[in-house]
Order: C-alpha cells, then sequence, then structure tokens
C-alpha cells in the first residue's frame, strides 16, 4: 500500500471543498423533494400552469377548494397549495394497461 502525504492546508482546503459540494449536494436534494417550496403565482400563472379559465379557478376559490391570498385586489397562490390541490383531486388508476 502507497502512502501519500499532503500539507495541512491542502488537507483542510480538500475538507471544505467536500463539505461545500455536500451541503450543495443537500439543498438540490430539498428542491427536488419539494420543488413548489415558497414559490408564488398570481392568477394568470396558475390558469397557464393548470390550463384553466380565469372563471374557474375563481369558482374554486368561492368553493374554498384552493387556498390562496388576497393583497389589495390581487390574488396569490403558493405552489404548494396548488400541488396539494392537484394531489387531493388525484384519482388512482385501478386497471393494468396491456389487455388485462
Amino acid at each position: 500500500m502507497e502512502v501519500i502525504t499532503i500539507e495541512t492546508s491542502a488537507y483542510q482546503s480538500i475538507i471544505e471543498k467536500i463539505e461545500n459540494l455536500e451541503r450543495q449536494f443537500n439543498e438540490l436534494e430539498e428542491k427536488a423533494r419539494n420543488p413548489f417550496k415558497d414559490k408564488w403565482l398570481d392568477i394568470e400563472g396558475v390558469c397557464v400552469l393548470l390550463n384553466v379559465s380565469k372563471r374557474t379557478l375563481q369558482f374554486w376559490r368561492d368553493k374554498k377548494w384552493l387556498a390562496h391570498t388576497i393583497i389589495g385586489k390581487k390574488v396569490y397562490y403558493r405552489a404548494s397549495d396548488i400541488e396539494k390541490f392537484l394531489m387531493n383531486h388525484h384519482i388512482k388508476a385501478i386497471k393494468k394497461m396491456g389487455g388485462e
């Protein structure tokens, strides 16, 4: 087995770089797990995202199906609330594809 020696400062630099990479990886992993975290959309953004009309969005607000925030005359939606709304209305398939 070969032994390699390096200066303490070089070793510390390598350790710092590894820790930095670990931190960046953890941040990316968190974003991947929760891609909608802290994002807010206005009416137009939600309409485009869900491919629905402003009237449909208004209906969902009136029924209190979709959480929202109103500031002045502007309505905002948290992207995580939209994701929750979609998941609550998700219908799972029970049949397998392929002619079974």
